[in-house]
Formats: structure tokens, sequence, C-alpha cells
């Protein structure tokens, strides 16, 4: 099973921006535009270097070509830019929010409790009827139209996973459903849709929509060529230990995107800060 990173902090908002209309990207020989969709998306170049910022936004290394960004920080200027969003999970910032307004769509198990992700103190959302799949993509479809207005070109939405953790009340068509009424909305925007970590979806995740894929550790744990075998080089790998890193970097990392961070994703300058890049 692929573990994931720390969370990032997300301001809690209420209203949808505009759909992004207009604007462009840049292709090159080793990306390529997906057609047939509401509008024509391009997943990220392949095997170019990579940063993952989504513990907060600084200037990108020499040479970074693709960045991944919170959803509330502005783009990198003149770069590829993939836009987080949690959306399958509550921020613990969040919270309040959500109880407030939309507390029927947080998953309670039998005896009336919230569930949990105990490792990052995150309550689950409840993707179990097409009803609240609905509401949900609803809000998750208007921070996609929040990137797309800020410039991003590309999304990642997070725990997508839940199924595989919380097993005995969600399962994977649940979640596939769901990524249905994201995957389209993104699109229309103009923006390719990763998936992010999870193995277990095997080829229902590109059924869905899904682009390209972000791997969290997938040297680690030998799942790299899971991921590949579905998307090809249209892969992105993030390590956080120096051994897994090596291990990832031997496996793919003449074809795919794959960097080292330290687990809390931090920015240069904190004393735990680390970034490699094969």
């Amino acid at each position: 099973m692929i573990t994931r990173t720390v969370r990032h902090c997300l301001v809690a908002g209420t209203a949808a921006l505009a759909l992004a209309v207009g604007f462009t990207l840049q292709a090159d020989a080793a990306t390529t535009t997906l057609t047939g969709r509401a509008a024509a998306v391009t997943p990220p170049p392949v095997n170019a270097p990579f940063d993952y910022q989504i513990g907060g936004a600084y200037t990108p290394p020499a040479g970074v070509r693709v960045v991944s960004r919170d959803r509330e920080a502005a783009p990198a200027a003149g770069l590829y830019n993939i836009c987080y969003v949690n959306a399958f999970q509550v921020q613990p910032q969040e919270v309040a929010w959500w109880q407030q307004n939309h507390d029927d769509l947080l998953l309670r198990d039998a005896a009336g409790a919230y569930v949990i992700d105990g490792a990052w103190d995150e309550i689950v959302l409840d993707i179990r009827t097409p009803a609240k799949r609905t509401a949900l993509a609803a809000i998750v479809n208007g921070w996609i139209d929040g990137c797309a207005a800020r410039g991003y070109q590309a999304i990642e939405p997070d725990n997508i996973d839940t199924y595989d953790r919380f097993d005995t009340l969600l399962t994977r068509d649940q979640a596939v459903a769901y990524l249905r009424l994201l995957a389209p909305h993104a699109h229309a925007a103009g923006l390719a849709i990763a998936q992010k970590n999870t193995t277990s979806l095997e080829g229902q995740g590109k059924a869905a929509g899904l682009d390209f894929a972000i791997a969290e550790e997938c040297g680690r744990y030998g799942e790299c060529g899971d991921f590949t075998d579905v998307y090809g080089d249209n892969l992105i790998v993030i390590e956080y230990t120096s051994s897994a890193y090596k291990k990832a970097c031997k496996a793919v990392g003449a074809r795919v995107s794959v960097v080292r961070r330290d687990l809390d994703v931090t920015a240069p300058g904190s004393g735990t800060y680390v970034y490699s890049a094969c």
C-alpha cells in the first residue's frame, strides 16, 4: 500500500470561481495532447524535471519544468503547473466549515461517529451514494474551476485510495463513479487530471478519464510498474528516503520524472528541506 505525504494548508472557501476558458498550453515533443474531450488537455511533459511544493510555494530549482502546488497558491510562471486538491478527505482546518455547511457529506460509521484517517487527522468524505457524490463534486469542481482561473494546467485529486483504507464502508466502484464526475469537469476547463497513488484502481482510473499518474513511494514498495502499465511514461514519482529514491531512479528514472523530497515537503531554508531529481 502506498502512503502519502503530510497535508498542506488549504483555506476554506464556499464560492466556486468562474470557469476559466481561453488559456492555451504549450506542448513539446514529449507531451501528448489528448483529444475527443470537451476541451483539449495536455498532461505533463514526460520525464521533465519536477518539484513537489504542496507544503508551500517557492522558486523552483533551476531546470524544473513541472511543479505541483496547493490550490490556493499561485502557479509558477512559465512552467507546467499541477493543482493539488484534497478531493476525498477534509483538511483539519476546514472541519468547522464542512460541519456547518455540509455535515451530511462527512462519512460516519455504524455508531454515527465521523470516520477519520488517523494518520493525517482528516475526516473522510462520504461518496457512497449518487446524491452525495454529486454534491461533493459540485464543491470540488468549484476548486477545479479556481485552479483553471489561476492558470494551472492539471489537477491532482488526493486520497482516491480511501476505499482501500476504509474498505468496510467504501468501495472502488464508488470512488470511480466520483472520479467520473470530476474528470470531465477538469477536461471542460482545459485541465488534465491525475491518478494520485493507489495501484488497486488498475485500469479503472484511466477509464474514468484520468490522464496521468502521480505516485508517492512507488519505488519503496516496488509498484512503479503498476502505474506505467496503465499510463505508460506519463508518471511522476515522489520518494521520501534515500534508498527508495535510488530504487525508483534505477527502476524508472530513465523514463519518468522521479524526485526525492522531505516528508514534510518543506521550503528551502527550513532546515529539513530535501530535493533531488534523477
